[in-house]
């Protein structure tokens, strides 16, 4: 494949877009950072959350996992409740990056891990979230990265050629499905890293 074959830019958003973690929350709650990781590494874990990110319901997952972790039923709750406060505003570098290839007229898509449920609220806070041609979110496919449906839904249904877009993510094991399934990818680590992908490929930024 060709690099300046990329025309598309296709983003995740958490970590890419959205500045999301769930220490920003949890820092709050915990006072020792060892007690918050692990919190994280038992109970809130990252499998847990992408199932929350693949379509299961909130008011069923906290009281199971609640069930599981009796002690732990506010810390759970929070995670519900309070899920706002695990993001704390957007990378303002990528923002600049997708704000400038918008203003130019170039194509740009997003496919997410991310609750429908918690997706709806995070779009009223940040309109970026509807600012895209197109978006595949993953809790209303029932589908998740780097699994290569959630690629080839979002190719199908936005009438794209794999080789034409640009996928970028944050973790490495998504930007591998994506190329897996003959897109151009980049793994996310900073702004101006992505900045430099975006022009060997062509993109006016």
């Amino acid at each position: 494949m060709s690099r300046a074959s990329a025309r598309v830019a296709v983003f995740d958003i958490g970590k890419v877009l959205l500045d999301w973690d769930p220490r920003k929350l949890y820092r709050k709650i915990f006072d020792d950072d060892a007690r918050m990781e692990a919190f994280l590494a038992e109970v809130c874990t990252m499998d847990w959350i992408l199932e929350l990110d693949r379509g299961l319901p909130f008011a069923e997952a906290i009281p199971a996992r609640i069930k599981l972790f009796p002690h732990y039923e506010r810390e759970i709750r929070a995670f519900d409740e309070r899920w706002m406060e695990t993001a704390t505003g957007v990378i303002d570098g990528s923002m600049d990056l997708l704000r400038s290839l918008q203003a130019k007229g170039i194509p740009n898509y997003a496919i997410t891990n991310f609750s429908h449920e918690k997706f709806e609220d995070a779009r009223l806070v940040y309109p970026f979230l509807d600012s895209f041609d197109g978006i595949v979110i993953s809790g209303r496919e029932k589908l998740l990265k780097p699994d290569a449906a959630i690629y080839t839904l979002f190719l199908d249904r936005f009438g794209l050629k794999a080789n034409e877009c640009l996928f970028i993510d944050d973790s490495l094991k998504n930007a591998e499905g994506a190329r897996a399934v003959g897109m151009h990818a980049h793994h996310f680590t900073d702004p101006q890293t992505l900045r430099t992908e975006l022009q060997r490929h062509g993109f006016p930024v």
